[in-house]
């Protein structure tokens, strides 16, 4: 199978007249046609290293651009444009003007990890993507996709309870993301299940998703992940030169939880 490279000639930089005479001779159409000038001169010197700062990114620089990972892409195979090989190149050579033009497909990543089997470097490409897809949003490049949200929803929930909810991320989740929270394939989806669901179980799923419970002793283990993650977004930001933006922000954010009234650090099961 051969690897499928991006082309640096872009359909926008071919340029053609339809009506043009040049010396008496008519070169209307096709024989008109020429490549405008390709010239970069925004480097980001510091783009690997803005990469390379956020989760998944840190094994940038081992790439050697061997095509492995586009060459076994699931979505490269859907999508020709779909080149992580190329982006790695751009993002490692700080053409940043390259890279965004192709901000609005870097995100469909569908995380099979094919690539990160097939990397003989253990770059880890679908980290680098996702890394990337999120220098993007954080950059102010393109609108948080709804593959962050549901990462947001899913990690304020384990680092608030200890727990997950299935139910509470779906509602959280359609909530973050504007959806109905009554759609065909789910309500059609829970009636299948409660057809065969323990009536015992299903009451208590039921009441968790009322109540939240949280994790026995969970207190202080989520004191120590939550100032662990504000380190590691602190230095992000940093990288990316974000001092300024909100903790809250950057990806996998956890907003500290106020003790509950009468808490006083108890950690049982509610």
């Amino acid at each position: 199978m051969p690897i499928h490279e991006q082309s640096l000639i872009r359909p926008e930089n071919i340029k053609s007249h339809e009506k043009l005479v040049l010396d008496g001779v008519d070169v209307s159409g096709h024989w008109s046609t020429f490549i405008a000038p390709r010239v970069v001169t925004d480097y980001n010197e510091r783009l690997e290293e803005e990469i390379a700062a956020l989760p998944g990114g840190e094994h940038i620089h081992r790439c050697w651009q061997c095509g492995s990972c586009t060459n076994s892409c699931t979505v490269n195979a859907v999508n020709p444009d779909f080149n992580p090989r190329y982006w790695i190149y751009l993002v490692r050579m700080g053409m940043e003007s390259e890279l965004l033009r192709d901000k609005e497909i870097i995100w469909q990543c569908v995380s099979c990890h094919k690539c990160t089997y097939a990397c003989p470097r253990d770059v880890v490409p679908e980290g680098v993507m996702k890394a990337t897809a999120h220098w993007l949003e954080l950059k102010g490049h393109t609108p948080k996709s709804k593959s962050m949200h549901f990462d947001e929803e899913f990690s304020e929930q384990v680092f608030a309870t200890g727990k997950i909810e299935e139910g509470r991320i779906i509602r959280g989740f359609f909530a973050r993301t504007g959806q109905p929270l009554f759609q065909e394939w789910l309500v059609e989806m829970a009636r299948r299940i409660a057809r065969k669901f323990p009536i015992k179980l299903g009451l208590l799923m039921g009441i968790a998703a009322l109540i939240r419970p949280r994790t026995r002793g969970w207190a202080k283990a989520r004191d120590a992940i939550s100032e662990y993650v504000e380190e590691q977004q602190a230095k992000q930001r940093d990288a990316l030169g974000l001092v300024e933006l909100a903790s809250s922000e950057l990806p996998g954010a956890a907003t500290k939880r106020p003790r509950d009234r009468g808490d006083h650090g108890a950690d049982d099961v509610r």
